[in-house]
Formats: structure tokens, sequence, C-alpha cells
């Protein structure tokens, strides 16, 4: 029998108020397992991946937001804010993770593993 891996003590960070984030825009924020997008759609919802497209790695944060998906600035990828996943005919082929984010009193917590 295998034993779960204990999970992360996750420390959330208070990274601004969802107004800070233009409509259909990103911010970038900087942690020490790496930078993490968080976007602003049309509607508020907001989203956090982390900051690479899973083909050629290029910044999604640079990306143009439209519904509930950017697209990479490098060479178009659409990937759906929600799942980090390619749609279309990309579907598949890889994954920009997603990153643990909470919505109080119109601030945005960004969850990062303790020391992150």
């Amino acid at each position: 029998m295998n034993a779960l891996a204990p999970q992360p003590e996750i420390l959330w960070i208070d990274i601004g108020a969802v107004a800070d984030i233009p409509r259909r825009g990103a911010r970038r924020v900087t942690t020490t397992s790496g930078d993490i997008a968080v976007f602003r759609t049309g509607d508020n919802a907001v989203y956090a991946l982390y900051d690479r497209c899973p083909h050629k790695q290029g910044p999604l944060s640079q990306g143009i937001v439209h519904g509930h998906t950017v697209a990479c600035p490098l060479h178009n990828w659409v990937i759906d804010l929600a799942t980090g996943h390619p749609t279309g005919a990309d579907a598949g082929k890889g994954c920009a993770p997603t990153a643990p984010l909470e919505l109080r009193d119109g601030r945005i917590l960004l969850g990062v593993a303790r020391g992150g």
C-alpha cells in the first residue's frame, strides 16, 4: 500500500484588488516557484495560471484575453483559463498549470506553497 505524499502548506498572499487588473487583462506575480499570471475576464471572473504556454513557454500574461481563454502571444495557442488546457486543434498537447486563488471582499488572494 502506498502512503499519500504530504501536501504542502498553502500560504495565501493578498496581491491586490480585482479592480487593479483591467477587464480582459492580466497581472504577473513572481514567486519562487515561478511567475503566475492572474487574469480578469470581461465578466469579472478571475483565474490564475503559471505564466508559460505549454507550447513554447510564451508569457501568457502578455496574451489577449477573450471570453474565458487567453491567446499565447508567441504562436496564438488558445488556453482555457479555468483548466490551463489548450483548446481547439491544440487540445491535449500539454497544460499551463493552474494556481489556487480566492476572492475575498474584492481582494485577490493567491495560494502559494509556503516558502513560494
